[in-house]
């Protein structure tokens, strides 16, 4: 069987009666939303992604934790904070994503955090350099349950691969995800569902048929091909593509960029998902790598409250008016991509 098919089926066996009733609810208020202008939200969040670690091992340029440029203090994700939470929200949680900023296996408990939300039935994932999928965190990996591991590949070179993975060895990417492959096959196992991520960047862009040929070879289960978001790119930059299908930029007759896709007044990730910090701060999507939009705090109160609180309405509300009065939001299409009209 198709290894997508597989996973798909294995996400779908996630479902619950509760989950997918909440699920309903989330889509049907978002939508409720957009028509009314009036932000309304009855449900709780199908997904939510869980910040292990700020801190990183590598140096990629366009990455608060690569360049070292946070204004928040760095640190490591608290066992009674994440297990708190996740016993508030796991009956109707679907998706748990372990990753914002910084490399998960940075994390000395960080597969003991995956089994725990394995063991509720969640669909786990997380994003990783590979840097740390030494033999035994490769079965430990596996071991844990985690359902979806996305391994950052940006070139199939070393001297590509180092020009935006600034600090890292290409060879230890590969022996990570040969240690993963043979430990699913020892144990027996379908999971995880190993993806490499290629961010294509005009560095690497020649090299899109050789990261599938890769994967091919050491039995990946999927290539994905991701668009880089530039901060700076008004005036263009060396990372932007010259293959127009994979920029999010397109050049103006002066010389500047422009964003390609449309801008509306909505966000889909708003609804239906948000961000957690290592340090229990709520923000709204991975855009706000800063979390200079702070919609709560899970140290001094409860998820559902925060998230039905008067922070987050009016943060919803200000979307539906005028989206473009959010900075971070300007050089964003992700959250409209899947419902827009």
């Amino acid at each position: 069987m198709n290894r997508n098919v597989l996973d798909g089926l294995n996400f779908a066996s996630k479902l619950t009666p509760k989950r997918i009733a909440n699920a309903l609810k989330v889509v049907y208020s978002y939508y409720e939303s957009r028509r009314t202008g009036k932000a309304t939200h009855r449900g709780l969040p199908m997904s939510v992604s869980f910040e292990p670690t700020t801190s990183c091992n590598l140096r990629c340029p366009e990455c608060p934790s690569g360049l070292r440029s946070f204004t928040r203090p760095t640190g490591m994700l608290g066992e009674e904070l994440y297990k708190r939470t996740i016993d508030e929200l796991h009956e109707t949680l679907l998706y748990l994503i372990f990753y914002f900023q910084g490399e998960p296996y940075l994390h000395p408990q960080f597969l003991e955090l995956v089994r725990y939300a394995t063991d509720r039935n969640i669909y786990t994932a997380t994003s990783t350099n590979a840097h740390y999928l030494t033999d035994a965190n490769a079965r430990k990996t596996v071991e844990s349950g985690l359902d979806r591991l996305i391994i950052s590949i940006d070139g199939t070179t070393q001297d590509v691969y180092e020009q935006y993975r600034v600090g890292g060895k290409l060879e230890k990417v590969l022996e990570g995800t040969k240690n993963i492959i043979r430990w699913k096959k020892e144990l027996k196992s379908r999971t995880p569902h190993v993806v490499f991520q290629f961010l294509v960047v005009k560095p690497n862009e020649h090299q899109i048929a050789e990261v599938n040929k890769l994967a091919r070879e050491l039995g990946v289960d999927e290539v994905g091909l991701k668009t880089a978001q530039i901060y700076e790119y008004e005036h263009g930059s060396d990372l932007i593509p010259t293959l127009d299908k994979y920029s999010r930029y397109a050049p103006q007759a002066d010389g500047t960029y422009r964003i390609k896709n449309g801008f509306g007044d909505h966000c889909w990730k708003m609804w239906h998902s948000c961000v957690i910090t290592w340090d229990g701060l709520v923000v709204p999507c991975c855009f706000d790598k800063d979390a200079h939009h702070r919609l709560g705090d899970l140290q001094t109160e409860s998820f559902a409250d925060l998230w039905q609180g008067a922070a987050y309405t009016d943060f919803r509300q200000t979307l539906l008016r005028s989206r473009s009065e959010i900075d971070m939001c300007r050089n964003c299409t992700e959250g409209t991509k899947v419902w827009a009209d």
